[in-house]
Protein backbone atom coordinates (compact mmCIF):
# COMPACT_ATOMS: atom_id res chain seq x y z
CA UNK A 1 0.00 0.00 0.00
CA UNK A 2 2.78 2.24 0.67
CA UNK A 3 4.53 1.75 -2.39
CA UNK A 4 0.90 2.84 -3.95
CA UNK A 5 0.62 5.86 -2.23
CA UNK A 6 4.65 6.95 -3.11
CA UNK A 7 4.17 6.11 -6.75
CA UNK A 8 0.65 8.31 -6.78
CA UNK A 9 2.94 10.95 -5.00
CA UNK A 10 5.03 10.87 -7.48
CA UNK A 11 3.09 10.56 -10.49
CA UNK A 12 1.49 13.50 -9.19
CA UNK A 13 4.59 15.68 -9.04
CA UNK A 14 5.47 15.04 -12.82
CA UNK A 15 1.78 15.66 -14.18
CA UNK A 16 2.20 18.90 -11.95
CA UNK A 17 5.72 19.90 -13.32
CA UNK A 18 4.40 19.11 -16.74
CA UNK A 19 1.12 20.94 -16.74
CA UNK A 20 2.74 24.25 -15.08
CA UNK A 21 6.03 23.81 -17.59
CA UNK A 22 2.75 23.53 -20.82
CA UNK A 23 1.41 26.81 -18.98
CA UNK A 24 4.70 28.51 -19.56
CA UNK A 25 5.04 27.41 -22.91
CA UNK A 26 1.86 28.46 -23.99
CA UNK A 27 1.91 31.84 -22.36
CA UNK A 28 5.66 32.48 -23.18
CA UNK A 29 6.20 33.20 -19.35
CA UNK A 30 10.11 33.93 -20.10
CA UNK A 31 9.71 35.97 -23.27
CA UNK A 32 11.23 33.22 -25.21
CA UNK A 33 12.20 34.65 -28.82
CA UNK A 34 11.37 37.89 -27.77
CA UNK A 35 14.60 40.05 -27.79
CA UNK A 36 15.42 42.56 -25.00
CA UNK A 37 15.98 46.22 -25.15
CA UNK A 38 18.17 47.44 -22.04
CA UNK A 39 20.86 49.73 -21.36
CA UNK A 40 24.51 49.76 -20.40
CA UNK A 41 25.61 51.76 -17.19
CA UNK A 42 29.49 51.59 -17.15
CA UNK A 43 31.86 54.03 -15.33
CA UNK A 44 34.19 52.46 -17.03
CA UNK A 45 35.34 52.55 -21.11
CA UNK A 46 33.95 49.09 -22.70
CA UNK A 47 36.09 50.23 -25.86
CA UNK A 48 38.70 47.43 -25.18
CA UNK A 49 37.29 44.26 -27.12
CA UNK A 50 37.83 41.34 -25.57
CA UNK A 51 38.66 42.87 -21.91
CA UNK A 52 35.25 42.45 -19.40
CA UNK A 53 34.25 45.51 -17.73
CA UNK A 54 32.07 46.07 -14.60
CA UNK A 55 28.74 47.49 -15.16
CA UNK A 56 25.03 47.30 -14.60
CA UNK A 57 22.37 46.72 -17.26
CA UNK A 58 19.27 48.84 -17.06
CA UNK A 59 16.44 47.23 -17.77
CA UNK A 60 13.15 49.64 -18.35
CA UNK A 61 9.81 48.33 -16.99
CA UNK A 62 8.20 48.33 -20.30
CA UNK A 63 10.89 45.46 -21.17
CA UNK A 64 9.11 43.71 -18.39
CA UNK A 65 6.05 44.49 -18.84
CA UNK A 66 6.69 43.16 -22.57
CA UNK A 67 8.16 40.10 -21.52
CA UNK A 68 6.76 39.02 -18.32
CA UNK A 69 2.95 39.64 -18.75
CA UNK A 70 1.96 38.14 -15.43
CA UNK A 71 4.37 39.87 -13.46
CA UNK A 72 2.90 41.40 -10.76
CA UNK A 73 5.07 44.40 -10.02
CA UNK A 74 6.57 46.06 -13.46
CA UNK A 75 9.78 48.48 -12.46
CA UNK A 76 13.02 49.28 -13.78
CA UNK A 77 15.43 46.90 -13.24
CA UNK A 78 19.10 47.14 -12.40
CA UNK A 79 21.81 44.11 -12.55
CA UNK A 80 24.99 44.15 -12.19
CA UNK A 81 27.06 42.22 -14.86
CA UNK A 82 30.73 41.60 -16.51
CA UNK A 83 30.44 43.18 -20.32
CA UNK A 84 32.78 41.73 -22.89
CA UNK A 85 32.63 43.29 -26.47
CA UNK A 86 34.33 41.19 -29.19
CA UNK A 87 33.41 43.77 -31.93
CA UNK A 88 31.90 47.45 -31.94
CA UNK A 89 28.88 46.22 -32.35
CA UNK A 90 28.55 42.89 -30.54
CA UNK A 91 29.33 41.06 -27.06
CA UNK A 92 27.87 39.54 -24.71
CA UNK A 93 27.20 40.18 -20.54
CA UNK A 94 27.31 37.64 -17.25
CA UNK A 95 24.65 38.75 -15.06
CA UNK A 96 24.94 38.74 -11.62
CA UNK A 97 22.06 36.76 -9.61
CA UNK A 98 22.62 37.01 -6.66
CA UNK A 99 21.07 40.69 -5.79
CA UNK A 100 17.89 41.00 -3.75
CA UNK A 101 16.14 43.03 -6.54
CA UNK A 102 16.90 40.77 -9.26
CA UNK A 103 13.20 39.67 -10.46
CA UNK A 104 13.02 35.78 -9.55
CA UNK A 105 12.12 34.78 -12.83
CA UNK A 106 15.64 35.92 -13.97
CA UNK A 107 16.82 33.69 -11.21
CA UNK A 108 15.04 30.76 -12.52
CA UNK A 109 15.60 31.73 -16.15
CA UNK A 110 19.51 31.41 -14.57
CA UNK A 111 19.13 28.08 -13.32
CA UNK A 112 17.02 26.35 -15.81
CA UNK A 113 20.25 27.45 -18.28
CA UNK A 114 22.74 25.73 -16.06
CA UNK A 115 24.30 28.71 -14.57
CA UNK A 116 22.82 29.25 -11.23
CA UNK A 117 23.51 32.75 -9.34
CA UNK A 118 24.47 33.92 -13.27
CA UNK A 119 22.71 34.63 -16.59
CA UNK A 120 25.09 34.96 -20.06
CA UNK A 121 23.35 37.01 -22.86
CA UNK A 122 24.45 37.92 -25.62
CA UNK A 123 24.30 41.94 -26.47
CA UNK A 124 23.90 43.23 -29.91
CA UNK A 125 24.25 47.01 -30.92
CA UNK A 126 21.74 48.82 -33.18
CA UNK A 127 19.95 51.85 -34.18
CA UNK A 128 17.36 51.41 -30.90
CA UNK A 129 20.05 50.84 -28.40
CA UNK A 130 21.15 47.59 -27.02
CA UNK A 131 19.76 44.37 -27.60
CA UNK A 132 19.96 41.35 -25.38
CA UNK A 133 19.22 37.72 -26.32
CA UNK A 134 19.05 35.02 -24.11
CA UNK A 135 18.34 31.25 -24.65
CA UNK A 136 14.86 29.71 -24.85
CA UNK A 137 13.89 28.78 -21.62
CA UNK A 138 11.89 25.62 -21.37
CA UNK A 139 10.68 22.29 -19.18
CA UNK A 140 11.61 24.13 -16.08
CA UNK A 141 9.97 22.32 -13.55
CA UNK A 142 10.48 19.08 -15.34
CA UNK A 143 14.09 19.60 -15.10
CA UNK A 144 13.58 20.86 -11.32
CA UNK A 145 11.80 17.17 -10.61
CA UNK A 146 14.13 15.23 -12.20
CA UNK A 147 17.41 17.15 -10.32
CA UNK A 148 15.66 16.71 -7.21
CA UNK A 149 14.52 12.98 -7.66
CA UNK A 150 18.69 12.34 -7.99
CA UNK A 151 19.86 14.65 -5.56
CA UNK A 152 17.12 13.19 -3.11
CA UNK A 153 18.78 9.84 -4.02
CA UNK A 154 22.46 10.78 -3.58
CA UNK A 155 21.62 11.87 0.02
CA UNK A 156 19.37 8.35 0.49
CA UNK A 157 22.48 6.47 -0.29
CA UNK A 158 25.30 8.30 2.01
CA UNK A 159 22.50 8.23 5.05
CA UNK A 160 22.10 4.40 4.07
CA UNK A 161 25.68 3.70 4.22
CA UNK A 162 25.92 5.80 7.64
CA UNK A 163 23.73 4.14 9.30
CA UNK A 164 25.41 0.61 8.69
CA UNK A 165 28.16 0.79 11.31
CA UNK A 166 25.57 1.44 13.93
CA UNK A 167 22.80 -0.55 12.79
CA UNK A 168 25.54 -3.36 12.38
CA UNK A 169 26.38 -2.95 16.34
CA UNK A 170 23.44 -3.17 17.20
CA UNK A 171 21.79 -5.68 15.42
CA UNK A 172 25.40 -7.63 17.04
CA UNK A 173 24.19 -6.56 20.49
CA UNK A 174 21.01 -7.95 20.34
CA UNK A 175 22.18 -11.10 18.34
CA UNK A 176 24.58 -11.51 21.79
CA UNK A 177 21.96 -11.17 23.84
CA UNK A 178 19.61 -13.48 22.23
CA UNK A 179 21.77 -16.65 22.26
CA UNK A 180 23.36 -15.31 26.04
CA UNK A 181 19.84 -16.00 27.32
CA UNK A 182 19.26 -12.80 28.11
CA UNK A 183 15.67 -12.90 26.53
CA UNK A 184 14.76 -15.54 29.14
CA UNK A 185 15.81 -13.41 31.77
CA UNK A 186 13.88 -10.30 30.69
CA UNK A 187 10.99 -12.33 30.23
CA UNK A 188 10.78 -13.35 33.77
CA UNK A 189 11.43 -9.50 35.10
CA UNK A 190 8.98 -8.28 32.59
CA UNK A 191 6.39 -10.72 33.79
CA UNK A 192 4.16 -8.53 36.06
CA UNK A 193 3.95 -6.00 33.22
CA UNK A 194 3.14 -8.58 30.38
CA UNK A 195 0.46 -10.76 32.37
CA UNK A 196 -1.53 -7.68 32.45
CA UNK A 197 -0.94 -6.83 28.71
CA UNK A 198 -0.86 -9.93 27.20
CA UNK A 199 -3.59 -11.93 29.85
CA UNK A 200 -4.82 -14.81 27.30
CA UNK A 201 -1.12 -15.61 26.65
CA UNK A 202 0.91 -18.27 28.94
CA UNK A 203 3.72 -16.70 30.18
CA UNK A 204 6.05 -19.46 29.53
CA UNK A 205 4.91 -18.93 25.67
CA UNK A 206 7.68 -18.26 23.20
CA UNK A 207 5.25 -15.65 21.92
CA UNK A 208 6.52 -13.30 25.36
CA UNK A 209 10.31 -13.65 24.13
CA UNK A 210 9.75 -12.24 20.83
CA UNK A 211 7.47 -9.57 21.96
CA UNK A 212 10.09 -8.59 24.70
CA UNK A 213 13.23 -8.71 22.07
CA UNK A 214 11.49 -6.34 19.92
CA UNK A 215 10.08 -4.00 22.48
CA UNK A 216 13.93 -3.93 23.51
CA UNK A 217 14.82 -3.31 20.18
CA UNK A 218 12.34 -0.28 19.69
CA UNK A 219 13.43 1.35 22.70
CA UNK A 220 16.52 1.52 21.58
CA UNK A 221 15.44 3.15 18.70
CA UNK A 222 16.19 0.17 16.48
CA UNK A 223 12.72 -0.23 14.12
CA UNK A 224 14.45 -2.37 11.34
CA UNK A 225 16.19 -4.63 14.21
CA UNK A 226 12.58 -4.83 16.02
CA UNK A 227 10.90 -5.67 13.20
CA UNK A 228 11.69 -9.42 12.38
CA UNK A 229 11.40 -10.34 16.39
CA UNK A 230 7.91 -8.24 15.22
CA UNK A 231 7.00 -10.52 12.49
CA UNK A 232 8.06 -13.65 14.75
CA UNK A 233 5.92 -12.33 17.27
CA UNK A 234 3.00 -12.25 15.54
CA UNK A 235 3.21 -15.46 14.13
CA UNK A 236 3.32 -17.16 17.67
CA UNK A 237 0.75 -15.15 18.54
CA UNK A 238 -1.56 -16.25 15.73
CA UNK A 239 -0.86 -19.87 17.09
CA UNK A 240 -3.12 -19.00 20.05
CA UNK A 241 -5.51 -17.53 17.89
CA UNK A 242 -9.02 -19.41 17.45
CA UNK A 243 -10.36 -17.54 14.55
CA UNK A 244 -7.49 -16.99 11.77
CA UNK A 245 -8.38 -13.81 9.89
CA UNK A 246 -9.06 -11.61 12.92
CA UNK A 247 -6.40 -10.30 15.28
CA UNK A 248 -6.84 -11.29 18.89
CA UNK A 249 -6.81 -8.46 21.41
CA UNK A 250 -3.54 -9.23 22.45
CA UNK A 251 -2.11 -9.11 18.82
CA UNK A 252 -4.07 -5.93 18.44
CA UNK A 253 -2.29 -4.63 21.87
CA UNK A 254 1.15 -5.61 21.00
CA UNK A 255 0.68 -3.71 17.91
CA UNK A 256 -0.09 -0.68 19.38
CA UNK A 257 2.80 -1.24 21.50
CA UNK A 258 5.12 -1.77 19.03
CA UNK A 259 3.90 0.76 17.01
CA UNK A 260 4.49 3.50 19.74
CA UNK A 261 6.82 1.90 21.97
CA UNK A 262 8.99 3.94 24.23
CA UNK A 263 12.00 4.82 23.63
CA UNK A 264 15.08 5.75 25.72
CA UNK A 265 17.64 5.71 23.05
CA UNK A 266 16.81 6.80 19.47
CA UNK A 267 19.69 4.90 17.84
CA UNK A 268 18.37 5.08 14.06
CA UNK A 269 17.29 9.02 14.13
CA UNK A 270 20.74 9.61 15.75
CA UNK A 271 22.51 8.03 12.91
CA UNK A 272 20.54 10.04 10.66
CA UNK A 273 20.99 13.00 12.10
CA UNK A 274 24.47 12.43 12.48
CA UNK A 275 24.66 11.54 8.82
CA UNK A 276 23.25 14.67 7.69
CA UNK A 277 25.67 17.03 8.95
CA UNK A 278 23.82 17.76 12.40
CA UNK A 279 25.74 19.43 15.05
CA UNK A 280 24.18 17.58 17.78
CA UNK A 281 22.27 14.67 17.12
CA UNK A 282 21.48 13.43 20.21
CA UNK A 283 19.69 16.38 21.52
CA UNK A 284 16.30 14.73 20.18
CA UNK A 285 17.05 12.20 23.30
CA UNK A 286 14.56 13.41 26.29
CA UNK A 287 12.15 14.86 23.28
CA UNK A 288 11.36 11.46 21.74
CA UNK A 289 11.43 9.64 25.24
CA UNK A 290 8.25 12.10 26.29
CA UNK A 291 6.83 11.53 23.22
CA UNK A 292 7.13 7.90 22.83
CA UNK A 293 5.92 7.95 26.12
CA UNK A 294 2.66 9.49 25.43
CA UNK A 295 1.98 7.60 22.64
CA UNK A 296 2.61 4.62 24.57
CA UNK A 297 0.60 5.31 27.16
CA UNK A 298 -2.15 6.36 25.00
CA UNK A 299 -2.05 3.78 22.26
CA UNK A 300 -2.39 1.21 25.04
CA UNK A 301 -4.79 2.30 26.64
CA UNK A 302 -6.85 2.97 23.56
CA UNK A 303 -6.48 -0.67 22.35
CA UNK A 304 -7.61 -1.92 26.04
CA UNK A 305 -10.57 0.01 26.03
CA UNK A 306 -11.84 -0.63 22.67
CA UNK A 307 -11.54 -4.10 23.32
CA UNK A 308 -14.88 -3.71 26.26
CA UNK A 309 -16.36 -2.44 23.44
CA UNK A 310 -19.16 -5.24 21.87
CA UNK A 311 -19.03 -3.99 18.37
CA UNK A 312 -15.14 -4.55 18.32
CA UNK A 313 -15.14 -7.56 20.18
CA UNK A 314 -15.71 -11.19 17.92
CA UNK A 315 -17.10 -14.30 19.76
CA UNK A 316 -14.10 -16.77 19.71
CA UNK A 317 -15.90 -19.66 20.98
CA UNK A 318 -16.25 -21.30 17.56
CA UNK A 319 -13.14 -21.53 15.32
CA UNK A 320 -13.82 -21.35 11.81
Amino acid sequence: MLNHIWLALIVIGILTAAGRDIYDVTQNSYGNGVPWMLQIESPESIEAYGEPVNAVLLIPRRQIALHFKDFSEHVDVRIPARVTLTHATDGFAVLDMSGGDVPERFKVMAAALGGEGMLTVRLRHNAAGWEAAIDPVSLVYLKKVTNAAFDIAGVAVQIAIGLIGIMALWLGVMKVAEKAGLITHLARFMRPITVRLFPDIPVDHPAVGSMIMNISANMLGLGNAATPFGLKAMEELDELNTKKGVATDSMVTFLALNTSCITLIPATAIAVRAAAGSSDPAIIIGTSFLASLTATIFAVTISKLLARVKMFRWDRSEAE
